[in-house]
């Protein structure tokens, strides 16, 4: 019988003081989370209401896990509830997913009390965040960039460019190419690989000395960002 109210019964009464520790550090917590987010950002489309998500979440995960305490009951009722809602905000890149459940990894242990695995936790998950952000780790980017230039439609000198392309590049690649002018220009898109990163102004030098190139540029690409 004492099993049974220990599963079912009243969950466990906690004080103001109590609640108010668990969500203040469930709150600094997910907000260094949050910070640590922000500084290793590195696409395009940025969403500050999904920072917000990530502090909250933690609150909510910490109240949640408080009220739930050792009641199965409570459990099972508020698990119920959450599989009604249904969520379709779309996340496209799995790393904003990780945050996110971090986040909420940190609400459930502060709300379970365990604050040395929330702080523990947040810290050796923040730390290797910014190590994988600072460190070239699974980038096989380096040197790497798109080269752009525009040639007559009837240029015959490409043994002109090739010979530069061999000097500067250890790879080109053409990804793309294009009329201009009404079709009496031809934009050309290369994927280059550089032998050395200080070759670039020596690169775009030596293209700019041939008559028929015009409106060169090189786009290189960070070792730590995707583009």
């Amino acid at each position: 019988m004492d099993e049974f109210l220990q599963v079912f019964g009243p969950a466990r009464v906690l004080g103001i003081q109590q609640i108010i520790i668990a969500v203040l550090i469930a709150f600094v917590l997910s907000l260094t989370i949050a910070t640590v987010y922000r500084w290793t950002y590195a696409s395009l489309s940025y969403s500050r209401s999904f920072v917000h998500t990530i502090v909250l979440g933690s609150v909510v995960a910490c109240i949640m896990i408080m009220a739930i305490g050792n009641n199965l009951a409570r459990g099972l009722g508020i698990l119920g509830t959450l599989a009604i809602i249904r969520f379709r905000t779309p996340i496209r890149d799995p790393r904003d997913i990780i945050f996110l459940f971090a986040s909420i990894a940190v609400g459930i242990s502060s709300g379970a009390a365990t604050f040395g695995v929330a702080i523990t936790g947040t810290v050796c998950f923040c730390l290797v965040a910014l190590y994988l952000h600072w460190s070239p780790f699974a980038s096989k980017r380096e040197y790497e960039g798109l080269l752009r230039f525009m040639l007559p439609s009837g240029f015959s000198e490409e043994q002109v460019l090739n010979d530069i392309f061999n000097s500067y590049c250890s790879s080109t690649l053409l990804v793309a190419m294009r009329e201009a002018a009404q079709g009496s220009m031809i934009e050309y898109s290369y994927q280059i690989r550089l032998i050395d990163p200080a070759y670039q102004p020596d690169l775009l030098d030596e293209l700019a000395k041939v008559e028929s190139v015009s409106e060169v540029s090189l786009l290189m690409q960070r070792s730590t960002v995707e583009i």
